[in-house]
């Protein structure tokens, strides 16, 4: 009998993939990280963790890392995951997340591992219309990358129905922070993320931080969107995979503080953090951009027994001990 269980983790090696790598080496498991480095890091993965390159749409490979390791339950962070993109180039995003899917899922369904923590989007709700967001609101995505996570939330329900396949969904906006000791962090290129853009410009890699409209109808007329910690979204994954242990299954949950945070307050949470002010260009709001998304977690809290430890403060202080590096 094995004394950890193994878990597969599809995008390990990412920013998400290795803060939830490395909280299963601090929790007792045996992460098995299945990345393709073609956006992850092979540093970022911890030395404890089993690593493994491989491509998603190689539902061989994928056969050979579950007969070796046992695998007995598998969380998928490997997607693209910018908006823009999506709509530019929609082909790339049903092949990286919806193909690349339906592959990891056959091999699962192969090799009888029954157990499944997706890592989806609050963007499958597309333009809400009530504030918070719950989770039995309309899901009806505006661009092809929410679409493609909510097709999969769709497979997922199907082989639940078909296979007996047990799953969660966890649905988010704006991941931020880092891990507390510094060693990983957000390390994307392009970088289009907030946070990380806030403190680039602070520190000088960048020459300024750009601001998409100062006009909306919120208190400081910008926009408010929901952030979460990411080792707070790593706790919540692991609740989920405690969860199917216990039978709660096939639910989809929202994660977030609950009540957003502005840009500007993001800006003025940087600078008290790095002591440092931030050259701001102000332009024209973009198409599309929202005056506020923050969905409630309320039913993670009751169900999953999730609540955010971590606010603004700690998640530009930890970024910012990442970016200093």
């Amino acid at each position: 009998m094995q004394s950890k269980q193994y878990i597969l983790v599809a995008g390990g090696a990412g920013y998400i993939g290795s803060h939830m790598t490395q909280l299963l080496v601090e929790k007792g498991y045996a992460p098995v990280v299945f990345d393709n480095l073609s956006t992850g890091y092979k540093s970022l993965v911890s030395k404890d963790a089993i690593f493994v390159k491989g491509d998603l749409h190689d539902t061989a490979s994928l056969g050979k890392v579950f007969a070796k390791y046992h695998i007995g339950a598998v969380m998928h962070f490997a997607a693209s995951i910018e908006v823009g993109e999506s709509v530019r180039n929609p082909l790339k995003y049903y092949e990286n997340n919806v193909a690349c899917a339906i592959s990891l899922l056959k091999a699962m369904h192969e090799h009888k591992v029954k157990k499944f923590i997706f890592s989806s989007t609050a963007a499958v709700y597309g333009e809400p219309k009530h504030i918070p967001i719950l989770e039995d609101n309309p899901t009806v995505p505006t661009n092809p990358y929410g679409r493609t996570k909510l097709m999969i939330e769709n497979i997922l329900s199907d082989l639940s129905n078909a296979h007996d396949l047990n799953y969660i969904a966890l649905r988010y906006f704006n991941v931020a922070g880092a891990h507390a000791n510094g060693s990983i962090g957000e390390m994307h290129n392009p970088e289009s993320h907030l946070i990380p853009n806030v403190l680039k410009a602070i520190k000088g890699s960048r020459k300024e931080l750009t601001l998409f409209g100062d006009d909306y109808p919120t208190p400081d007329g910008t926009c408010v969107r929901d952030y979460i910690h990411v080792v707070d979204l790593c706790a919540a994954h692991l609740l989920a995979l405690k969860a199917l242990d216990k039978g709660i299954k096939n639910q989809a949950f929202n994660l977030g503080n609950g009540n957003g945070y502005s840009v500007k307050e993001v800006i003025a949470a940087a600078e008290e953090v790095a002591g440092k002010k931030v050259k701001v260009k102000i332009c024209p709001r973009r198409p599309g951009d929202s005056a506020k998304l923050v969905a409630s977690s309320q039913k993670a809290q009751d169900v999953l027994g999730w609540q955010p430890q971590l606010g603004l403060n700690e998640m530009v202080a930890s970024a910012w001990k990442w970016e200093s590096r």
